[in-house]
């Protein structure tokens, strides 16, 4: 039988991240382990995920658990504590999700009949921190909280433009303002993506709509949908403080292309 060890070339590295703090890269690592569908997870995965020894991984649970972070359970697994839902509360109403984002994302899923969700970027993930889902059957499902890689998906190339993101694939992106996807991240998903600006011009997130490739690969459902969050879009920015009048060049664009395929279809 062969019993596996954690790496400790890969408990070292944790030390050397760009915080430069390791105990509290080690701590946000073990955080960082619980992913969407992980309630719970025992001392053993928890080590193995992080590739820190179970010595090492024991301290700073203790350390978790005093601050609310993390709760030991009856069983001795390990689940993410109360702690993070308050600042999760605090973030949110740090960017006025609640009263601002939710209305609209209910108005945009209620219009175009598919998944509305808003996003902000994480590191190299884009976090989904709000999202509305059609009563349809089928439809794009996703869940608050879960985290995609920021290079893939409509959200994400919109994340990346407006923030560092380099190279000639985001110069469109930041003149026309917007992102499709067609199949990135899921086969059978497509979405299409805008940003939503602050009073000082930043970077706030993304509204997104996402639905069946099936339904939003035909050009008029995707001209609808982007039309669509383009008007949710300047709402959004207006009420954040930022100038919404910059969407206006594109939704002119968008009308006109929109009025040519039809003219084209008759």
């Amino acid at each position: 039988m062969t019993i596996q060890t954690p790496d400790k070339t890969a408990e070292a590295d944790l030390g050397t991240s760009s915080s430069g703090v390791a105990v509290l890269d080690r701590a946000f690592a073990l955080l960082g382990a619980f992913g969407p569908t992980d309630e719970r997870l025992t001392l053993t995965e928890l080590s193995r995920r992080t590739g820190l020894y179970k010595s090492t991984v024991l301290r700073l649970l203790a350390a978790l658990e005093h601050g609310g972070f993390m709760r030991k359970l009856d069983d001795g697994t390990y689940a993410i504590g109360a702690a993070p839902m308050r600042l999760a509360a605090i973030y949110q109403r740090s960017f006025r999700v609640d009263s601002i984002i939710e209305p609209l994302l209910a108005e945009l899923s209620s219009q175009l009949g598919e998944t509305a969700s808003f996003y902000v970027r994480s590191g190299e993930r884009r976090l989904v921190v709000s999202r509305v889902e059609p009563a349809r059957s089928v439809r794009v499902s996703i869940r608050v909280g879960e985290d995609f890689d920021v290079h893939r998906g409509a959200s994400g190339k919109v994340l990346l433009a407006f923030t560092d993101g380099t190279g000639p694939e985001f110069e469109p992106i930041r003149s026309r303002l917007w992102a499709t996807s067609f199949g990135e991240r899921d086969p059978e998903t497509a979405a299409a993506s805008v940003p939503i600006f602050g009073a000082l011009g930043e970077l706030i997130g993304a509204l997104t709509v996402s639905g069946p490739l099936s339904r939003l690969s035909q050009s008029d459902a995707m001209h609808a949908t982007v039309a669509a969050l383009f008007k949710t879009a300047r709402r959004a920015t207006g009420e954040f403080g930022g100038n919404s009048a910059r969407y206006r060049l594109t939704e002119e664009s968008l009308h006109r292309e929109l009025l040519d395929s039809q003219s084209r279809g008759l």
